[in-house]
């Protein structure tokens, strides 16, 4: 791998540390307001909105102008929610704008692979990418409920600048600063990735040509027969990812009875069995036998269940790295196998941002039906078989 891609690696490493630390952030933040239960799954919800009601549109953004640049201005957007939360704007409101940044975020991301590097890569690069990610989720969460421990977050707020009067007072707003701080840093990084010399597409400034050319593109991947089995998959992939997040942390604190910093840490746990699937995968599935992972995916449903019969926490903790690494092992070979046939079918920012419109409504999609559940009472360990059984079959 050359240089720039370690770039790439650097700068998606510290985004998605920040976006998986402002979760436990907001997640708190509604809980300090004494929001209901179901806002907490509700976050989700705004912050993916965006992939969908604006996929017809970041796609072509990401292919008018050199990929480093679109992540630049994405961080940004990023940095301009925290700071709306900062300020006591509402944190669902607050993480929607966030979510619109990682919608402009994704197609130039996953897209920049597709540009730089052979298509014999893209498994490896996946593995790596998806591993990375996976271990900016550990630690993402792992930071998030730190910054809320009441040792650590008293320990911060307690430090002040010589001769400066900061106006941070509360542990939200500490914790917003810290993940600020780090989509600077992912932005820094942003600013040395290399261009790779494809040519782009001027951006049109019809939205309804956008909305068009949108809706050619997403037929093309439907009707493709490799593309299509993958899209699928990942589409289902993302949508039960998304839900197993709230899913651990009320799980954790009806069996295992642990406080919200203590059950963000298991989403973590989860996150380290992914990044163990995917290195596999990368290691040992190519891009012509991708398709055989699938029936990982049935497991994968069918064991979640188990989640219902452990109360041991050293129990818990092998079962979700389990969890985990089937779904690692799952889905790094259909993400690179759709990226491959994307970028032949129609180009990288656009079938990215295909891909983010049906990962992203499945996401909407499930994480609206668990909030409605949570609503109506439904105990978590009948969510929990619900889900599992949906998974498998599905």
């Amino acid at each position: 791998m050359q240089i720039g891609f370690y770039i790439i690696m650097a700068a998606q490493f510290f985004s998605a540390l920040a976006d998986n630390a402002l979760l436990i952030a907001a997640i708190y933040a509604l809980r300090e307001m004494q929001a209901p239960d179901a806002y907490a799954p509700l976050l989700k919800l705004f912050f993916t909105v965006s992939y969908v009601l604006l996929a017809a549109f970041v796609g072509a953004f990401a292919d008018s102008m050199p990929k480093w640049r679109v992540m630049f201005i994405s961080n940004g957007i990023k940095i301009f929610g925290c700071a709306l939360m900062f300020f006591h704007v509402h944190p669902l409101a607050a993480y929607a704008v966030v979510g619109l940044g990682a919608a402009a975020y994704s197609p130039a991301k996953y897209g920049i692979l597709t540009e730089y590097l052979p298509h014999r890569l893209l498994v490896l690069a996946n593995g790596w990418i998806e591993g990375l990610t996976v271990g900016a989720i550990i630690l993402g969460t792992v930071l998030g409920g730190a910054l809320i421990q009441p040792k650590i977050s008293a320990m911060l707020l307690g430090f002040d600048l010589p001769f400066v009067d900061t106006p941070i007072d509360t542990v939200v707003e500490m914790a917003l600063c810290v993940v600020s701080l780090l989509y600077l840093i992912a932005a820094v990084f942003n600013l040395y990735i290399p261009d790779t010399g494809v040519d782009h597409k001027p951006l049109k400034k019809n939205p309804w040509y956008l909305l068009h050319e949108f809706g050619h593109c997403l037929a093309l991947l439907w009707r493709d027969r490799l593309g299509q089995i993958s899209l699928a998959v990942t589409t289902l992939f993302w949508g039960a990812g998304a839900t197993l997040q709230f899913i651990v942390i009320k799980w954790a604190e009806a069996a295992l009875h642990l406080d919200l910093s203590k059950s963000s840490m298991l989403q973590g746990v989860v996150a380290l069995g992914v990044a163990v699937g995917a290195a596999v995968a990368a290691k040992f599935i190519t891009l012509r036998n991708s398709i055989r992972v699938i029936p990982l995916g049935i497991a994968m449903g069918i064991i979640v269940i188990g989640m219902n019969f452990v109360r041991d926490f050293w129990v818990a903790v092998p079962l979700l790295i389990l969890i985990g690494a089937l779904s690692g092992f799952f889905v790094v070979p259909m993400n690179a196998l759709l990226q491959h046939r994307g970028h032949i079918l129609m180009g990288a920012g656009h079938s990215i941002a295909v891909q983010n419109f049906n990962e992203n409504l499945s996401i909407l999609i499930m994480t609206g039906l668990y909030a409605a559940m949570i609503k109506a009472d439904f105990s978590i360990y009948t969510v929990i078989t619900l889900f599992g059984l949906f998974v498998a079959a599905a």
